[in-house]
């Protein structure tokens, strides 16, 4: 008889906790959504904020020149024959 009321106690919380997540998970999901939607707005003004250019100029960026720049982490090239 033990068996079946613990068998019966834990169905019947299995159906109530998913009723409950049913319930909430909408809530809890568009408060997900807000939060990034306020962080991704948030980020947009900070760049609009930066940009101090005004509408219809064109600026160009260049990178400062540091002289020349060699790529050393690649590694040696080893010029090599194949053997027959």
């Amino acid at each position: 008889m033990n068996f079946l009321r613990t068998l019966l106690i834990i169905i019947l919380a299995y159906y109530v906790i998913k009723f409950v997540v049913k319930l909430f998970a909408p809530y809890l999901l568009k408060k997900a959504v807000d939060k990034v939607q306020k962080k991704a707005e948030q980020q947009y003004r900070n760049q609009q904020q930066e940009s101090s250019v005004e509408e219809g100029k064109t600026v160009i960026d260049k990178k400062p020149k540091n002289g020349k720049q060699s790529n050393n982490s690649v590694g040696e090239y080893v010029d090599f024959e194949e053997l027959d």
